[in-house]
């Protein structure tokens, strides 16, 4: 069991981060909240080379083997948590994460907010209930330390070009939505605000899709 990867950042992207330990190339699955957190404000900042710690989530099956990563410990146990829910795989669980804050996730079940979860497209009112009930009682119990929740989404605006709509579709096909989808709804989006991160383009696209 991989506990964490430390090593340095060589590639990032919304949905994964590639870091290098002792010579091997680790591709870890992560959120959009993660994403902005290794990025920094600066969305165009120089992220190659820097060093990263990941707490890991090993999703081992027949026909896949995936890792999953997170800045603290308090998300990757809120990420495992949803994971016990039936019907929330790993894929479900970061898209949940990329919709919202940790802090904001745990008070969303603490307070059985079904509305809020029912606003992520593609996560039902059933699911979002089903989520709520099995862990109301449960995730106020976990830590999420002092700076889960502080992350910025809509700072340091990027100058519109292709790269944006390019970065954001790519990102929400890797999340499971379909690419012509994607591409309306980012395009939608930029329209309606040229000056927008791809961070905060993906976070809008998750509640139109």
């Amino acid at each position: 069991m991989i506990e964490y990867i430390y090593g340095e950042l060589s590639e990032l992207s919304p949905t994964i981060a590639v870091l290098e330990a002792g010579g091997v190339g680790y591709a870890v699955n992560i959120a959009l909240t993660t994403f902005t957190q290794l990025s920094g404000k600066e969305r165009n900042g120089n992220t190659a080379g820097q060093p990263c710690r990941l707490y890991c989530t090993e999703i081992i099956r027949e026909d896949t083997h995936d890792l999953y990563g997170f800045p603290t410990k308090g998300e990757r146990a809120l990420f495992e948590m949803m994971m016990t829910v039936s019907g929330i795989g790993g894929n479900t669980a970061r898209l949940i994460m990329s919709a919202y804050s940790a802090a904001d996730i745990r008070q969303i079940i603490a307070t059985g907010n079904v509305k809020a979860l029912s606003a992520i497209k593609g996560f039902g009112p059933k699911t979002a209930q089903r989520l709520i009930v099995d862990l109301k009682d449960k995730v106020l119990k976990i830590d999420l330390g002092t700076e889960a929740g502080t992350m910025l989404f809509d700072e340091a605006p990027a100058d519109v070009d292709s790269e944006v709509k390019t970065e954001a579709v790519s990102a929400l096909t890797m999340l499971g939505f379909a690419s012509a989808a994607s591409s309306k709804a980012v395009d939608k989006i930029l329209t309606q605000n040229p000056q927008a991160t791809v961070e905060a383009v993906i976070r809008q696209a998750l509640k139109l899709l």
